[in-house]
């Protein structure tokens, strides 16, 4: 099935996981301008963080979408699951991430949380250490999303056959 690259944008989910108000002091009083941070992903290992700022909060919310279509990548899931335990850094943050049962559920924070679900994560154990900046540890639990490996695809890499 060939699909081209507006249907595969519209299949994607959007969550908005933050926004974020700046306040400049100006003659007339202050004034307000918005950032947004958004993930989009079809819940079957296709996902993107996207960020976008601008003086609305629903423009901010539509340049943070874009953003993160531009931004999509794929990562490796067993069955609603991860292959294997990863750790995700970025900046200060560090996200573990464990794969859990079926009936476990996303056990996770809101940041972490919205990233997981937009891949297609149904049971998940998380752990988050050090900072807590909702940037910092999306982008962890991208990160560490990025680095999972099935058992194929490390077989492959090493040059070994399954039975």
């Amino acid at each position: 099935m060939e699909y081209n690259n507006e249907q595969r944008s519209s299949e994607l989910e959007e969550t908005v996981i933050k926004i974020y108000r700046c306040a400049k002091v100006v003659k007339g009083g202050r004034r307000f301008s918005f950032a947004a941070l958004v993930v989009v992903g079809d819940q079957q290992g296709r996902v993107g963080l996207g960020y976008g700022k601008a003086n609305e909060v629903p423009s901010s919310v539509e340049k943070g979408v874009a953003d993160a279509k531009r931004k999509v990548e794929t990562v490796s899931l067993e069955g609603g699951t991860l292959p294997h335990s990863v750790v995700g850094h970025f900046g200060a943050s560090k996200v573990f991430m464990k794969p859990a049962s079926d009936g476990t559920g996303v056990i996770a924070g809101a940041s972490v949380r919205a990233v997981v679900e937009a891949a297609g994560v149904k049971n998940i154990l998380t752990k988050s250490y050090g900072s807590s900046n909702p940037k910092n540890l999306a982008k962890a639990a991208l990160e560490g999303l990025r680095r999972l490996r099935t058992r194929e695809q490390v077989a492959k890499l090493r040059g070994v056959v399954i039975e």
